[in-house]
């Protein structure tokens, strides 16, 4: 089934989901490997690379700067850059466009931070709302110049460092947007520069900076939380990448087969990172019928087969330094917790409202308009699940967000009345093939009927 997003859709009470799927390539490491593999010498081979908006943004960009990207000879296979080597980047004679990427964003800037080239970027309506102050203030420290409109908004224009010096910079956010940016930069900076993180963030950069021949340490930091230290001028080496599946996009057909009652999903080659596994830790907490299998041949990044069952689910505290690890996944976890038994609080979670739309908001206002009662707080959300299927019933606004998207049709699946999504074009950002995977399951998903008197 292929379905115009652009024209939003509309998810309806589905019979119990069914089958074996796999999910496309992690988005945050098909970011890394396109980087990477446009800055080492040598060929860079990516089997598995996410071919969603936001990752062809980074490819695109990394070729504006000089590396040989080269797209697949056929559908599904792999990708291969040649790159520049580091401190090689070239100057690009057009702007940066990078869609609604913020990973793009705040990870180029780190590498272009330390190049001592002019370079511009931008992004769509989302992107160009989100703040880039909390990587252009520690990236200023390397001795790059960076010009952007009110707020720390893109358009943003960057004058990298000709003479780069090294960071020492201790995060005052869990992000490891910041982190990685900070470590991009300290590629082409003299000496170690280090980042000290008081709350474990995803590692997907310092294991492939290692193998991607960087010399890279991680010790505890005097502090508390850990020390991250880069040794700079590294010889990169073109590798082969395999890059796993997202679970990020996984938490939807995963949180769909828990709720809908009957169902037997299984998610093949799912990346299993320790530090992206907090959904699974959550779902387990509520009960859900859940079997996670590793694979023990995996290297690079761990990964496994999920199973899951419907069935009922029960409310939970979420802790707050459980954030880090299940940014992303809030959304869908809020769809599971307006079918819990009980009471749902998420605290510390206020990273959310700076994501592609304010989550916390867009999310409470979708869910109170499905019948979902709902308590908001800066940076924390109560939701008060009744331990069936709440009424649905509505068109949601989701902002340009993908993840919300993605987030009410999986509600419309086992709602009471069908739930409809204002625009679902912003879901190939991450997920491409979501409407044929979910509907290759047995989900109900089709067309919103245009507005009455509506242009065609």
């Amino acid at each position: 089934m292929t379905v115009p997003l652009s024209l939003g859709l509309v998810a309806r009470r589905s019979g119990p989901l069914r089958g074996t799927v796999r999910v496309p390539g992690d988005k945050s490491v098909s970011h890394r490997a396109v980087m990477l593999g446009g800055l080492a010498i040598g060929e860079t081979v990516v089997h598995g690379l996410l071919e969603g908006e936001d990752v062809l943004a980074t490819a695109a960009a990394m070729a504006a700067l000089g590396a040989n990207v080269q797209p697949p000879d056929a559908p599904g296979g792999p990708w291969r850059l040649f790159g520049v080597g580091v401190g090689g980047l070239a100057e690009p004679a057009r702007v940066l466009d990078l869609g609604n990427s913020g990973t793009s964003a705040r990870l180029l800037a780190g590498l272009l931070a330390t190049s001592p080239i002019f370079a511009v970027m931008t992004g769509d309506a989302s992107l160009t709302r989100r703040p880039m102050r909390r990587v252009t203030e520690p990236l200023s420290r390397f001795g790059a110049e960076f010009l952007t409109r009110s707020g720390g908004r893109l358009p943003m224009a960057i004058k990298g460092s000709t003479l780069p010096v090294p960071i020492e910079y201790v995060l005052p956010v869990a992000s490891a947007q910041v982190k990685s940016a900070v470590l991009l930069a300290g590629l082409n900076a003299p000496g170690e520069t280090t980042v000290i993180e008081r709350t474990p963030t995803r590692d997907h950069s310092e294991r492939m900076l290692r193998q991607f021949g960087a010399e890279i340490r991680c010790v505890p930091a005097e502090d508390g939380g850990e020390a991250i230290t880069l040794i700079g001028h590294p010889d990169l080496a073109g590798r082969t990448v395999h890059v796993p599946g997202d679970i990020s996009s996984a938490a939807f057909p995963l949180v769909a087969a828990a709720i809908v009652p009957g169902s037997d999903v299984v998610l093949e080659g799912v990346g299993l990172n320790p530090r992206r596994t907090g959904l699974i830790d959550c779902l387990h907490e509520m009960g859900a019928d859940l079997t996670l299998t590793p694979d023990a041949t995996a290297e690079d990044e761990p990964l496994g087969t999920l199973r899951v069952r419907g069935g009922p689910l029960k409310a939970i505290d979420v802790p707050p330094e459980r954030a880090p690890s299940m940014i992303d996944e809030y959304p869908v976890l809020m769809v599971a917790a307006a079918f819990a038994a009980g009471t749902t609080r998420m605290a510390g979670i206020g990273e959310l409202r700076v994501k592609e739309s304010d989550r916390i908001a867009t999310m409470a206002a979708g869910l109170a308009a499905c019948g979902v009662t709902v308590e908001v707080e800066a940076d924390a959300m109560v939701i008060h699940g009744i331990g069936r299927p709440p009424s649905g019933g509505a068109t949601v606004a989701t902002a340009l967000d993908h993840r919300i998207a993605m987030s009410f049709l999986v509600l419309g699946l086992a709602a009471e009345a069908p739930v409809a999504v204002d625009d679902a074009g912003p879901i190939a950002t991450s997920f491409p093939g979501f409407t044929e995977l979910m509907a290759g399951l047995g989900a109900d998903l089709s067309a919103r009927p245009a507005e009455p008197g509506a242009a065609s």
